[in-house]
């Protein structure tokens, strides 16, 4: 019979991409996730019946042990970037995983990967970073020979970051950013989920790996590169902390009064706080060279899935070609 991967979270942004390389790879899949319904679609990532979703919550022992039952690996990429209701940093990312690595322990499965950021710091005064660090702690705890991969900030088709600004840009004259100097690392998807597959194959050596991709850019030229690929001429606006703490704490309120049903989808007080941090990869960290890996360019891939922000969408090469035509 074919392996079993259990992938919590397996169908978030990581997650999916994930599991359909692990299906490709013949193994069978088992996605859990809160809302089973709104995954049927990893579905079709594999034959019938290869990759099923099932209702699993990351904050409860027997629901999280009830998922991995029988699973030769396990990947945790349950992650939040705000805290909501019952899900708060220390619930999901510190004893979340904490609990995934204990009872995969238990249950004998012979790999576990850890999907935690660059810059998780038990330090840090960010409840997403610490819990993030926390988390790793737990897991290496209970699970020694796991391996946890830190990705910078992920891009790809479904990405939160280059499409979110890329909207604006469709919709603003003015692109208004906070920490414009910060130094960010992109990688994408498709790498850190080549990178997790390795983990779960016994490819990789056991320990902490820091994803990043070949291009090293501050906030602002990361959005003019954006820019130059949907084709637009806009303002890129550097704004003050102190008008970013100010947005925030409203927005942060807003959720607070409404006991989270006005979820503060736009910036948070913590989110904030690393932004102004460069998340980029630390010297001699282990990292994509470690696990034989080549890290795509952003400029490879972003014209893939960014195109529709532009003002012709998909025929903004063949108006360009137009152009060039010779006039009669």
């Amino acid at each position: 019979m074919s392996k079993l991967v259990t992938i919590y979270g397996g169908s978030g942004f990581v997650g999916r991409y994930i599991a359909r390389r692990m299906a490709k790879e013949g193994w069978r899949v088992r996605v859990a996730v809160r809302r089973p319904n709104e995954a049927l679609f990893v579905r079709p990532y594999g034959a019938v019946g290869q990759v099923e979703p099932i209702l699993c919550n990351i904050r409860d022992d027997a629901s999280v042990r009830a998922a991995l039952q029988g699973a030769d690996a396990v990947v945790n990429c349950v992650g939040i970037l705000n805290a909501v209701g019952k899900n708060k940093f220390d619930a999901v990312q510190a004893e979340g995983a904490g609990r995934v690595a204990r009872l995969a322990a238990a249950e004998g499965v012979a790999h576990l990967v850890q999907i935690s950021a660059i810059g998780a710091d038990a330090g840090s005064d960010s409840d997403y970073a610490r819990s993030k660090a926390e988390g790793e702690a737990a897991v290496l705890a209970a699970f020694p020979s796991a391996v946890i991969l830190r990705p910078s900030v992920i891009f790809g088709n479904e990405d939160q970051f280059f499409n979110r600004f890329a909207g604006m840009a469709r919709n603003s004259p003015v692109l208004p950013i906070f920490a414009a100097d910060t130094k960010f690392q992109p990688v994408h998807v498709e790498d850190v989920a080549s990178a997790a597959v390795k983990a779960v194959l016994g490819q990789a050596e056991p320990g902490i790996y820091e994803l990043g991709g070949p291009d090293v850019a501050s906030f602002a030229e990361l959005m003019h590169i954006m820019l130059g690929v949907v084709e637009r001429r806009r303002l890129v606006l550097p704004l003050p902390r102190f008008a970013g703490r100010l947005m925030a704490f409203g927005f942060d309120a807003v959720q607070a009064l409404s006991l989270g049903l006005i979820e503060n989808k736009v910036l948070t007080g913590d989110q904030l706080k690393n932004l102004y941090r460069d998340n980029v990869v630390a010297p001699g960290a282990r990292g994509f060279a470690d696990l034989g890996i080549t890290p795509n360019a952003i400029g490879a891939v972003l014209p893939e899935y960014l195109w529709p922000y532009r003002p012709t969408g998909q025929y903004a090469a063949i108006k360009a070609s137009a152009k060039n035509l010779r006039k009669v």
